[in-house]
This record gives structure tokens, C-alpha cells and sequence, in this order.
């Protein structure tokens, strides 16, 4: 935990004489972007931005209009409204980019222009967040993740481009974000409810406004009174997190609030030249290490949660990272384009952070568990080939929950053969009661058992515990008791799943066992063991074939005991992209009250 005290905070605020012109951890500046943007991994961004800049130039502002504002409270809808916004947002990290390396006043007058529509929004919340504010704040000044981060990106651009900057503008902004987040945020006797919270909003509303304020308030008795603020924020995100590090809302979530807790604390660093140091401690070390663990391959992480299949390091993050901390780096191919990041404190870092030298690295091999999650993931090479394993307890009450102990993934060469399917579309159900009804939440969107016909339940009381024990050669063996993941009317009274992962000696293969023990209060019970993948599977006769670009998988089970159907699920990924989802159902009826399923993966890399 953060230990300074005020005085400690206050002496080291006070003592600053002038903003540093290295905030961001060095100075930014033409000379500076001409030599990024020449370079080879970082050309392709800029070649971006200069696109969308001229876009800008010649269309107007992508338009945020009542109609689709009032959609999440009509009908649940967020895409509508969103879309817009975050555009708007793209729009504007391509135009600073552009002006901070060009300088040319087209470029200036369009972000100008940009920046005033901005500051006029109705508010810089979005409305799924609206209600999540108490009522008597108006909507002006209700604090969300979107209104601190656009203060934020304003903030640092008044930071970087100085008296580039009409005057006017420069004045509005500072207005707009004196009352719509510092006023509410740090004047208010009321407090919102991610203050005390230990998800992604604790630390990215409080680091974004903390970022603000270090940018833009003048106050030096002020600030240090703001930064003690952050930093009491910033205490309860970081007690979310246990001794293994593990962040339970996956990667993405990791990236978004873990990064903006280490933006804070790196530019906290800068401003009091070393003073304050919110990275000391060996929690922070392991909070940081969590990317280079649950990565399954060079695209692929373990994305249990709400997180996404493919999701990709923000490089700039790591690469600060890996020279604050001396922690391993997950590997890195290319730094991700800028389109869509949406968030202009991703999309800068990576391009002023990124280094080419840290890039195409080695993923990190071995064994690596976290018990206060109940994850274990599993990565070996074996002839060649890449081999990943990831399974998990927990409980289904985390962050971004979904009801999936004793869920798996496995992933050969970068293809999840065997998957999670990530965070669905966000509307209003899906945060709501009707939350595990979605696919991408419950139980029968994930590879589980159901009992019964029971799926597992929702709450903090349904839980599982992993104990797992490593072994050479990149095997595992694990085992859950999933006994308490499911409610009273399963008829269960234990069930075990255990998982054994093994390397074939000297082949591009590897095999995943998994036994299931059942036992019941009474006789006549039904299973039906579920299995999810993006790859449409074959039935031959007592097995299932999933086959990849590189890969494939096969499952060998009692065709005795267990009927096979396989279902297609039209559904969409998190940004509305449709897909097709093949759901595997392994049935068995008329079972007695004890029961052993045994369950034979053999994955193999296709070379």
C-alpha cells in the first residue's frame, strides 16, 4: 500500500518550482516526433494519423445528437451514442499528434475547432454512467471513466503545445475541466461510488483527473491537497488486487486500470522529481508481471472475464514498465495502430514509450499460478510448436464477472482451439439482472459442466478452489472442486474436475485430460459437459475434431455414455462485430449417484 502522508505529499508538491517540461518522461517535442516517426515500428501510426487528420479537415465533426443519447435509457442500446463520441476522441489523438509534429495551421484550426465542440458536449459522461452518479450532481459534472480521461487528453494538450494554442481555447478548457471534474471531484462533499471501488474506474478516473490537476492547477496548496485525494483513491484500486497480482477483470481491464495508475505514478515521479514514488513495493512488481504470465501466444492472452480473445499490450506501457520495474515483457509483435484505441493516454505512450528494441521479444515459458483467483496457466514449447493451457476456480462474484469455474482455454501456435469468448456487446442488460442470460456470461458460454439442468450461480458463495502442483516439461495438474458453484437444486453433493496437462516427448502435440467425479443425493441425474469454440467441430465416431489454420483438436470420449450434438450461436463480439459460436454439448441421462466422466484433449500443431 501507498504509505506517504500529507506532509510528506505536501512538502513534495510545494516544493516545485515550474511544471517539468518532462512529465511525460521526457520532453516532447518536433525534433523528438520527427526522428519517432521516421522510425520503422512507429511510421505506420503516424502515416495514421496524418490520415485521419486530412479526414478532419474535410468532414465535419461526427455529430452526438439527443436521439441516440436518450437510446440506453429507451431501449438499453450504447453503440449508438458511443460511436460518435469515441470518434471524436480518435479524431482528436490524430490531430494533436499531427500538430505537436508538424505544426502547420490548417492542422491547428481543426483541432481548435475539435477542441471547442468538445468543451460544448452536453456532458463528457456517457449515459450508460449517467445513473451510476448520485442525482443531485448534474449531468455536467458527474465524474465516469470518459469524463476524467477527457480531461485528461485537454489537459495534456495545453500541457504540449503551449502558446500554440489560441488563448481562447486554452481558457475554455480550463474552465470546463475546473467544473465538470475538479469542482465535483475535489471541492464536493459527495463522493462517487468507483472511489471506493477496487475495479479499473478507481484508478482510471483518479488518474486521469490526478493527471489533470498535475497539468493544470497552479495551486500548489491545492494540488497537494488533490494528489493526497488520488492517492487515497488509488490505495483502495490497489487493494483489489492480492499478493499474486492477478487481476480477475483480465487483461484488457489490466491494461486500462493498472496503466492508468502507472501514467499517475510515472508523471507523479517526474513532477516531484523522484519525491513521491507510488511504483516502491513488491506488489506493484507482481501487479506489473501479470501480461507476461497469462500471455498464451504472441496474440493471445488468457481472457477470462470480460476481457478479449486477442487482445494486444499497449507496447509504450510495457516498455515504461519493463525500465521502471526490471519486470519481464510479455511478447510484443507491433504496436497497436491508433484507430480505435479511443484513449489518447494509450495511443501517446505508445508512440512516445514504444522502443523497437523490445519488440519481437520471447513470451515467458513455464508454469504460473495464482491462488487467490484460482488460474493456472500453462505454456511450453514442445518440437517446435507453442502450447498453452489456462483453467480456473475462483468465485462468481469478481469484476466483470462470468459464471465459469472450472473453465479452460487451450491454444496452440495462436489459435485458442478451445476458447472463452470474451466480453459481449455492453447495453444495458448486460450490466443488468438479465446479465447471465448472455451468452458471453453464462455458464452455457463457457466450458462447463451443467447438472441437472442447472447452470452455475451468480453470487460471492459459489465458488471453487484450484490447487494445482507443476511438474517438468511444461505440464500440470490441477484440480477444483466445483461443489459449490452450482445451487442446491443440481442434486450435487461433490464435484471434483481435474485437469492434466502433458507435452508428448519429441511431437508437435500435447494432451489435456480432464475427469470429472460426480457424486448426487439420489440416483437419475443428467450431465451435459459443454465445450466452446470459435472453430466450427466435426463428429466422427466417439470424437470431436476442432480443426485450425495451425492447429487442431481432438476429443475422445465415451460414446457409450455421452451423445454428442453440436450447436452454431450467432452472436457478436464486444465491439458488435458478428461471429459464430459452436457449442459442443456432451449429454448423459438416467445417471446413477456416482459418476466418472473422463475426457481425452489431444491438440496438435500443424508445422
Amino acid at each position: 500500500m501507498i504509505t506517504y502522508t500529507f506532509k510528506e505529499i505536501r512538502d513534495a508538491i510545494t516544493a516545485v518550482r515550474e511544471l517539468p517540461r518532462t512529465l511525460l518522461g521526457k520532453e516532447i517535442n518536433q525534433r523528438l516526433l520527427r526522428k519517432l516517426a521516421k522510425s520503422a515500428h512507429l511510421e505506420p501510426l503516424f502515416a495514421e494519423a496524418r490520415a485521419e487528420s486530412d479526414r478532419a479537415k474535410r468532414e465535419p465533426f461526427p455529430e452526438l445528437k439527443f436521439s441516440d443519447f436518450r437510446l440506453f435509457e429507451a431501449q438499453g442500446t450504447r453503440v449508438e451514442y458511443e460511436t460518435p463520441y469515441f470518434e471524436r476522441r480518435n479524431r482528436f489523438i490524430s490531430l494533436l499528434l499531427v500538430v505537436l509534429l508538424e505544426q502547420e495551421p490548417s492542422d491547428l484550426q481543426a483541432l481548435e475547432d475539435l477542441i471547442w465542440e468538445i468543451c460544448a458536449e452536453y456532458t463528457w459522461c456517457l449515459p450508460a454512467h449517467l445513473s451510476m452518479s448520485p442525482d443531485r450532481i448534474p449531468p455536467r459534472q458527474r465524474v465516469d471513466l470518459f469524463a476524467a480521461e477527457t480531461a485528461h487528453a485537454l489537459a495534456e494538450a495545453l500541457y504540449l503545445l503551449g502558446d500554440l494554442l489560441d488563448p481562447q481555447v486554452a481558457a475554455r478548457v480550463r474552465a470546463e475541466v475546473e467544473e465538470r471534474i475538479f469542482q465535483p471531484l475535489f471541492e464536493s462533499s459527495s463522493a462517487f461510488g468507483w472511489e471506493s471501488s477496487t475495479s479499473n474506474w478507481s484508478a482510471v478516473c483518479s488518474g486521469a483527473a490526478g493527471m489533470a490537476a498535475i497539468m493544470l492547477v497552479q495551486d500548489k496548496e491545492r494540488l497537494a491537497g488533490m494528489t493526497a485525494s488520488v492517492i487515497r483513491t488509488m490505495n483502495v484500486f490497489l487493494s483489489g488486487f492480492e499478493d499474486d497480482g492477478c487481476c480477475t477483470e483480465g487483461i484488457g481491464y489490466w491494461a486500462y486500470g493498472f496503466g492508468f495508475f502507472f501514467y499517475y505514478a510515472d508523471m507523479l515521479h517526474e513532477l516531484t522529481s523522484g519525491s513521491i514514488n507510488l511504483l516502491s513495493g513488491e506488489k506493484i512488481r507482481t501487479i506489473a508481471a501479470f501480461p507476461a504470465a497469462v500471455q498464451l501466444s504472441s496474440t493471445d492472452y488468457t481472457n477470462f472475464s470480460d476481457a478479449w480473445p486477442d487482445s494486444q499490450p499497449h507496447t509504450g506501457l510495457m516498455c515504461r514498465l519493463h525500465h521502471r520495474l526490471d519486470q519481464p515483457l510479455p511478447e510484443m509483435n507491433r504496436v497497436p495502430r491508433l484507430y480505435r484505441i479511443n484513449r489518447w493516454a494509450h495511443a501517446s505512450r505508445n508512440l512516445f514509450w514504444s522502443e523497437a528494441e523490445l519488440l519481437n521479444g520471447s513470451m515467458a515459458l513455464g508454469n504460473f499460478f495464482f491462488p487467490s483467483a484460482g488460474w493456472a496457466v500453462s505454456k511450453a514449447k514442445n518440437a517446435s510448436a507453442q502450447f498453452s493451457m489456462a483453467c480456473k476456480g475462483g468465485h462468481n462474484d469478481e469484476p466483470h464477472n462470468h459464471n465459469d469455474l472450472g473453465h479452460f482455454i487451450l491454444n496452440v501456435n495462436g489459435e485458442s482451439l478451445l476458447t472463452d469468448l470474451g466480453a459481449g456487446v455492453y447495453t444495458k442488460d448486460y450490466f443488468g439482472e438479465k446479465r447471465y442470460e448472455h451468452l458471453h456470461n453464462g455458464s452455457e458460454g463457457h466450458s462447463v459442466p451443467l447438472v441437472n439442468g442447472c447452470q452455475q450461480a451468480a453470487g460471492r458463495i459459489y465458488a471453487a478452489e484450484l490447487v494445482g502442483q507443476e511438474e517438468k516439461g511444461g505440464s500440470l495438474e490441477a484440480e477444483v472442486n466445483l461443489t459449490q458453484a452450482y445451487p442446491q437444486d443440481s442434486g450435487l453433493t461433490n464435484l471434483v474436475r481435474s485437469f492434466s496437462w502433458k507435452l508428448v516427448p519429441k511431437l508437435p502435440q500435447a494432451v489435456l485430460t480432464i475427469f470429472d467425479v460426480y457424486s448426487f443425493r439420489e440416483a437419475n441425474n443428467r450431465i451435459e459437459e459443454l465445450f466452446m469454440s470459435f472453430h466450427r467441430p466435426a463428429l466422427e465416431h466417439g470424437r470431436i475434431i476442432w480443426q485450425g489454420e495451425r492447429s487442431k483438436a481432438v476429443l475422445d470420449f465415451d460414446q457409450e455414455m455421452l451423445q454428442a450434438e453440436i450447436e452454431e450461436i450467432a452472436s457478436q463480439h464486444h465491439n458488435a462485430e458478428p461471429v459464430l459460436i459452436y457449442r459442443v454439448r456432451l449429454k448423459a441421462q438416467a445417471l446413477g449417484a456416482e459418476v466418472s466422466i473422463p475426457l481425452r484433449f489431444t491438440v496438435t500443431a500443424e508445422l
